[in-house]
C-alpha cells in the first residue's frame, strides 16, 4: 500500500509493474502469450513473403514458372479421381439410399468434394497451358502461380469469387493438398465398405450436417417414445479410445467423432477430466468422443449423474481457432473437479478445435 500523496510516489509504484501483463492476470494459461507471439511471428513472415519480389530466375537459373510447372505436374498425379455421380449414387443405394438422413449427408459431401477436385484439376490443366504460352495468362492463373510458387493455397481453391468459404482453409498448400486425400479417403471408404466406426470430423464440408443427420436417426429410434426433433439435444462423453483404429464397433446409437484438439488445456487420461496445459503445448488431442442425441429432460438427469452439483464445461467446438457463430459446431460436456471448475475454464477460454 502507498503511503503518502505525493505524485512521484505513486509514479515510481506503478514503475515497478511489468511491461507486459501476463496473461494469467485475465485468467489465461501463460501459453496463451506463447500463442501471441507465434501469431505475431507469423505476420511478420507472412507480410515479408508478399512482398518480395516477383521476377523470373536468371542467369541460367530456374524460373518461377519452372517450378510452378513442375509442383503442378506433381499435384495432378497425386490429384483423386473424379466422382462420377451415377457411380456413387448407386453405391449409396447399397448402404440404404437416400431415406437415411447420413446417407443424405454423404451424397451432399461428395458433391463438394468433387466440386473441388474438378476446380483444381482445371486450374492446374490452364496453369500448365499458360505457362507454355498456349493460352492466356489470367490475373486468377497468375494469382494461382504465385501462391503455389510461395507454397501457399491459390486463393479461388479456397473462395468463391463472392469470397465464402469454397472448400477449407489451412495455411499452407502442402497442408490444404493432404487434407483434400484425407477428405476423399474418407469419402470413399464410407462409399465402398460403409458406415465409418469412427468419424475424422475434420474431414467435412458441414460437420453440423452429420450431427444433424445423427439426431434425426435418433430420433426415428425412438418414435414408440414419441420423441421430437426439437426437443432432442447433444449428449457427449470423451471414451477411453485414444485413436479411431482402436474403435471395433459402432455404438448402438449416435456416433464416434475423432480429430479433435484441446486449446488452452489438456485431458488426463487416467482420471478423465480437464487438467491445465504443459508449458508450450499449445493444442492436445482429445480422446475419441461419443456424440448422440437425447431429449432434454433425459439429458439433465444425466448430467448430474455424471457430474454431480458442479455440472460439466461445456465446452464449444470449433471448426477453426477462429471462434465465431460461423465456425461454431456444437458444446461437448466436459469433465471438470471441484478445485478447478467450470468457470476456471471458462476464464481460461477452453475450446476444441478441428483444424489448429
Amino acid at each position: 500500500r502507498i503511503k503518502g500523496t505525493e505524485h512521484s510516489e505513486y509514479r515510481k509504484y506503478i514503475e515497478t509493474f511489468p511491461e507486459i501483463d501476463s496473461p494469467e492476470i485475465f485468467g489465461l494459461h501463460p501459453n496463451a502469450d506463447l500463442t501471441f507471439r507465434v501469431k505475431e511471428a507469423n505476420a511478420l513472415f507472412k507480410t515479408l513473403g508478399e512482398t518480395q519480389p516477383k521476377g523470373g530466375g536468371g542467369d541460367g537459373g530456374v524460373s518461377r514458372e519452372d517450378v510452378v510447372y513442375e509442383k503442378a505436374t506433381e499435384l495432378l498425379e497425386r490429384l483423386p479421381p473424379d466422382y462420377i455421380e451415377d457411380e456413387y449414387k448407386a453405391k449409396i443405394k447399397k448402404l440404404g439410399g437416400m431415406t437415411i438422413p447420413t446417407n443424405i449427408f454423404l451424397y451432399q459431401e461428395i458433391q463438394r468434394l468433387q466440386n473441388v477436385i474438378f476446380k483444381v484439376r482445371f486450374t492446374l490443366g490452364q496453369l500448365q497451358l499458360a505457362i507454355k504460352g498456349e493460352v492466356v495468362m489470367t490475373a486468377e492463373l497468375q494469382e494461382t502461380l504465385d501462391s503455389m510458387f510461395d507454397a501457399r493455397v491459390p486463393h479461388y481453391w479456397e473462395n468463391t469469387l463472392t469470397g465464402d468459404e469454397f472448400s477449407w482453409r489451412l495455411p499452407t498448400l502442402g497442408l490444404w493438398f493432404s487434407s483434400l486425400l484425407n477428405r476423399d479417403e474418407q469419402d470413399r471408404s464410407w462409399l465402398d465398405n460403409g458406415r465409418p466406426l469412427s468419424f475424422w470430423l475434420t474431414g467435412f464440408f458441414n460437420p453440423n450436417g452429420l450431427l444433424t443427420a445423427m439426431k434425426q436417426e435418433v430420433t426415428r429410434k425412438h418414435k414408440a417414445q414419441k420423441w421430437a426433433l426439437d426437443d432432442v439435444v447433444y449428449h457427449t462423453e470423451v471414451s477411453n479410445f485414444e485413436r479411431a483404429d482402436q474403435v471395433k464397433s459402432a455404438p448402438a446409437e449416435g456416433i464416434y467423432v475423432h480429430g479433435l484438439f484441446l486449446d488452452g488445456s489438456a485431458w488426463s487420461k487416467s482420471d478423465g477430466h480437464l487438467v491445465e496445459s504443459q508449458p508450450k503445448v499449445l493444442f492436445v488431442p482429445l480422446p475419441i468422443l461419443f456424440v448422440t442425441g437425447n431429449v432434454k429432460k433425459d439429458e439433465d438427469k444425466a448430467k448430474k449423474e455424471m457430474f454431480g452439483h458442479l455440472g460439466p464445461y461445456e465446452c464449444p467446438v470449433y471448426k477453426y481457432a477462429t471462434r465465431t457463430d460461423r465456425y461454431f459446431i456444437f458444446f461437448a460436456n466436459l469433465k471438470t473437479t471441484p478445485e478447478k471448475p467450470p468457470n476456471f475454464w471458462t476464464m481460461r477460454g477452453v475450446a476444441l478445435l478441428c483444424n489448429t
